[in-house]
């Protein structure tokens, strides 16, 4: 029951961003959660260093995994980029566990953003 409500609501979430980027191909989680990660930095740039790219990836994580208490927004440092604090450790879990509660954390992002817009 719960994961059938997390496929409609994942699904909505592919076909937005699907629309968005274009080209009609749905990006995987972790493309989605460096995404993210790049929305939070806000900066209007195109090319990002290899080094860079894994940062945005760990911004996006630790942003869609703050509201469960993972982590805590810092600030920005100088140059702009969010900084944060590791508050618990992540859970061990499987694979599958994984993705399932990154999509999750990715759906709770998306619709928080969409009740601001």
């Amino acid at each position: 029951m719960v994961l059938d409500n997390l496929k409609e609501r994942w699904a909505k979430v592919e076909k937005t961003i699907a629309e968005t980027i274009g080209g009609g191909e749905v990006p995987d989680v972790s493309t989605i959660v460096y995404l993210i990660g790049v929305q939070e930095l806000g900066q209007n740039r195109t090319k990002f260093t290899k080094d860079q790219k894994l940062d945005l990836m760990h911004v996006g994580v630790c942003t869609i995994l703050e509201p469960f208490g993972y982590y805590k927004y810092m600030g920005r440092d100088s140059d702009g980029w969010p900084h944060f604090e590791t508050i618990e450790k992540l859970p061990h879990l499987s694979a599958g566990q994984q993705q399932i509660f990154l999509k999750e954390a990715i759906v709770m992002y998306f619709e928080s953003q969409w009740e601001n817009d």
